[in-house]
């Protein structure tokens, strides 16, 4: 099977596409390896190092989506029609991997089937899946800072599940406990400190 950064840059860079493609077209690329091929393809937006606005969300929600029905044992992942049938415009993911293609050949130079249990095994996937499906949580949360390095967790460990590496999925997952730790330190840091602001108006409001 040809690599995925082969494959991204045969389908969208050198053929001919119409202006809009839908995710129902990318599934035809994707093979057996379906799962690891969309959180790679959907976390790539906000993984990168200037990330494309407007995807942390809508991206995030299908990951979530995806990630129970990995969870959960499913081989094939379901897609709801209207979402499958979406058109994605093919310049901004043009624009998207001219970025990303670099970074995918880059791990795909290191990328072997290695602790293949990780990725192939019911507990592996479980633990992969809540992960992933947490840090998309995460990758939607409208606040600066809870964005990339979850949707970077989800990258690498997704890429992990395309060639059966367990190393790099592994790896994933220390980035995704990293971030669940950076996200939660910033959504208790604004909680605090609008807690703290609340206690300051409301203690100037009773000395009036």
């Amino acid at each position: 099977m040809a690599r995925l950064s082969v494959e991204l840059h045969h389908f969208f860079l050198e053929a001919e596409r119409p202006p809009q493609v839908t995710l129902a077209e990318l599934l035809l690329i994707a093979g057996e390896r379906i799962f690891g091929f969309l959180f790679v393809l959907l976390s790539l937006p906000s993984a990168l190092p200037v990330p494309a606005p407007g995807y942390s969300i809508p991206f995030g929600l299908l990951i979530f989506l995806l990630a129970i029905q990995l969870a959960i044992g499913s081989q094939r992942p379901w897609l709801p029609q209207w979402l499958a049938d979406r058109p994605i415009q093919l310049e901004k993911i043009r624009a998207i991997l001219d970025r990303g293609l670099p970074w995918l050949r880059r791990i795909e130079s290191i990328s072997r089937p290695r602790l293949t249990y990780v990725c192939t095994s019911l507990v592996g996937r479980v633990v992969i899946g809540i992960a992933i499906a947490l840090m998309a949580v995460s990758m939607m949360i409208p606040i600066p800072g809870t964005n990339t390095l979850p949707a970077i967790g989800i990258f690498i460990t997704g890429f992990g599940l395309l060639d059966d590496d367990g190393a790099i999925s592994l790896g994933g997952l220390v980035v995704c406990s990293i971030a669940a730790v950076l996200t939660t330190s910033i959504l208790i840091s604004l909680f605090v400190g609008g807690y703290s602001l609340f206690e300051m108006f409301k203690s100037g409001f009773n000395t009036q």
